[in-house]
């Protein structure tokens, strides 16, 4: 038997908690690099800018996965709450 799919309110809090957790991820990164003297938009292919766009990617990517983190942990709160 398969599960029940998820409902769209569910859907919607995952895409809006994914693309919340990126952003913020990424703005994180930014200023990281910001306060390193660290310029994405730098002239060229330079050691700095690639450095700059890998903190923005990084940043990006631990937001996501802190957003996931977040969802799982409220999922498995719901779930304690409901067996009570």
């Amino acid at each position: 038997m398969e599960p029940p799919p998820p409902s769209a309110s569910n859907l919607l809090l995952q895409g809006l908690s994914d693309a919340l957790g990126f952003l913020i991820g990424s703005a994180l990164g930014w200023g990281l690099g910001q306060l390193a003297g660290l310029d994405i938009f730098e002239p060229g292919y330079s050691v700095r800018a690639m450095v700059a766009i890998s903190l923005i990617g990084l940043g990006g990517g631990m937001g996501l996965q802190a957003a996931r983190h977040w969802r799982a942990k409220r999922a498995a709160n719901s779930t304690h709450n409901n067996a009570q």
